[in-house]
């Protein structure tokens, strides 16, 4: 079944494994092209304020409701090796500006349709490939161009640039609460390096607890601990707390080598443990005497030490993840001590208030008012569980926004505005192109428009009428002009308060760009079935043949279960 080519003397030459299939050419690029498209349809329908979410059901049956772009796609597990770049778009879009998935896959995909037209029109692939990253270049150009700078501390600006991120999405009813915790929180741990800021979303800590509602979300001047306090002998609350960071065991650690020690009566054996004890009381008197009347330490607590703690009324908490211990430093101004002989007064931090408190059936501890804190909690609540996911979710685009504009201080308006301007703008300058590549440049320039046309048809308004009036509101140098989704109609985005970081759009572009022009240079497909023959159908690879599981209209995991069987 090998697959055969023949050489010029007409020998039969056997190139690829048994089961291996290759898709050449035109073949090739349609395949591709029509697995990126179906990707770009599924999240299509989730852009804007008026999008849609989805439920994802996962081989476990666990549920998830999302609009965020990055989480659907990765939580399909998408098969299609084409499809996949596109996941990776998203994917990478997420971790560096936090917003803009789904714009970004919609985008490669309306590059990839377009691409198509001109392919069947014999345009060379590589043309439209250099065609695709001028015009990018372009883009990126004129998006500079209508930026406004605005100051990176203009509280006001951050909250609205948050906002609009979390108009889209479930939290939308409660995206005032939400946005001044979230700028707040973000403020709080920008560092400022010169001219610059420099802001590391790891230092806010985000928790998140089913129950109560959206509204009851706060922000947190320190760290909550999903511990509790270990033992019950301690006081639950002290307020003024000097806190220490121990990253090493309170308890009598075993010697490194294998030693023996034998023991003829039991007096022996007492002065032994009586000596155990001593050592322990010694490390918690070292800690008494720093004057800490909270320890958190990473590693174990001894009994022992537990009780000595608890009788000089210090709140202890074991076991705690370096990652938080770290954040606890940079929140309570402690330094983190390994050796107890190195504990001394300066190296404790301070709070306000340390106390367990019950949040639904877990007791945590709470480490707050801390002066300056370079790291605090944002302790998210809703309804159900998939709510509170979603909420947290939405919080770190939003979070991720509000960076983006503190460490580069740019907005442009959102509601498609950008895009359509330029998209106007890159159709002008298509003209000056010499050859095929002029064609190229107008594709994306259609292609950008796929953005605010997909604004549109979500918000039930007509695509076509709607880009016409925008592209001439645009043409006459209103740049702020945008579709206003939830009103409906096309307005000025800036009275509506719609407005998005300069370097989201940036990325969006240059990543869609990129795949499109990515997949665009492919002319081949080889794919060889690792032995054991079979494959999917008639000897292809599974997921090539026609279309890849999991997209062929029922959800992966599903195929052939017994209870299902009415379905298929």
């Amino acid at each position: 079944m090998g697959m055969q080519a023949t050489s010029k003397g007409n020998m039969p030459v056997v190139l690829l494994k048994e089961g291996g299939s290759e898709t050449k050419g035109k073949d090739a690029q349609k395949n591709n092209i029509a697995a990126a498209k179906i990707v770009a349809e599924i999240v299509h329908t989730s852009l804007g304020p008026r999008g849609m979410d989805k439920m994802l059901v996962d081989s476990l049956g666990d549920v998830t409701i999302t609009n965020d772009g990055a989480t659907i796609l990765k939580e399909i597990d998408v098969q299609h090796p084409a499809a996949k770049m596109l996941v990776e778009i998203s994917k990478t879009t997420d971790n560096e500006v936090g917003d803009g998935t789904t714009s970004a896959v919609i985008l490669a995909g309306a590059l990839l349709e377009h691409a198509e037209l001109l392919i069947d029109q014999d345009v060379h692939p590589t043309i439209i490939v250099d065609g695709y990253k001028k015009s990018a270049r372009k883009t990126k150009e004129y998006l500079e161009e209508i930026a406004d700078t605005i100051s990176s501390v203009d509280k006001n600006m951050l909250t609205k640039i948050a906002k609009t991120s979390m108009q889209t999405k479930l939290v939308r009813k409660d995206s005032d609460l939400l946005a001044e915790i979230i700028v707040k929180s973000v403020v709080a741990v920008s560092e400022k390096e010169g001219e610059k800021y420099d802001v590391d979303i790891d230092d806010i800590k985000v928790e998140k607890k089913a129950g109560g509602s959206i509204k009851d979300s706060v922000i947190i001047e320190g760290i909550v601990l999903d511990k509790e306090i270990v033992h019950g002998g301690m006081p639950r609350t002290i307020s003024d707390a000097k806190i220490a960071l121990i990253n090493t065991a309170l308890e009598i650690s075993k010697t490194e080598t294998d030693a023996k020690i034998n023991i003829s009566n039991p007096q022996q054996l007492k002065s032994f443990l009586d000596e155990e004890n001593k050592m322990l009381k010694t490390m918690v008197d070292k800690v008494i005497g720093s004057g800490a009347n909270v320890v958190l330490c990473q590693k174990g607590l001894d009994d022992m030490a537990q009780h000595y703690l608890a009788k000089a009324g210090i709140i202890a908490v074991r076991r705690i993840k370096e990652s938080d211990l770290t954040k606890l430093a940079k929140a309570t101004g402690a330094r983190i001590v390994t050796n107890l002989d190195d504990l001394f007064e300066r190296d404790l931090g301070s709070a306000a208030i340390v106390e367990e408190r019950k949040i639904e059936e877990d007791k945590w501890v709470f480490i707050e008012g801390c002066k300056h804190p370079k790291s605090v909690t944002l302790l998210l609540r809703g309804g159900s569980q998939r709510v509170v996911d979603e909420v947290e979710r939405s919080v770190h685009d939003a979070l991720m926004v509000v960076k983006d504009v503190i460490e580069k201080p740019q907005i442009v308006a959102g509601g498609g505005a950008p895009e359509t301007y330029a998209s106007t703008k890159l159709r002008g300058w298509a003209k000056s192109l010499e050859g095929r590549e002029q064609l190229a440049a107008e594709k994306f320039a259609d292609a950008l428009e796929s953005i605010p046309l997909c604004l549109s048809e979500n918000a039930g308004m007509d695509p076509i009428d709607t880009l016409t009036v925008l592209r001439s509101k645009q043409q006459k140098g209103d740049k702020w002009t945008g579709i206003d989704v939830m009103k409906g109609k096309i307005g000025n985005m800036k009275s509506s308060d719609i407005i998005e970081p300069l370097a989201v759009k940036l990325q969006i572009v240059s990543a869609a760009a990129e795949a499109a022009c990515m997949l665009l240079r492919i002319d081949d497909v080889i794919a060889t079935q690792s032995s054991g023959g079979g494959g999917g159908e008639g000897g292809m690879p599974p997921g090539m043949g026609g279309m890849p599981p999991g997209m062929g209209g029922m959800p992966p995991g599903m195929g052939g279960m017994p209870d299902m069987g009415g379905m298929m």
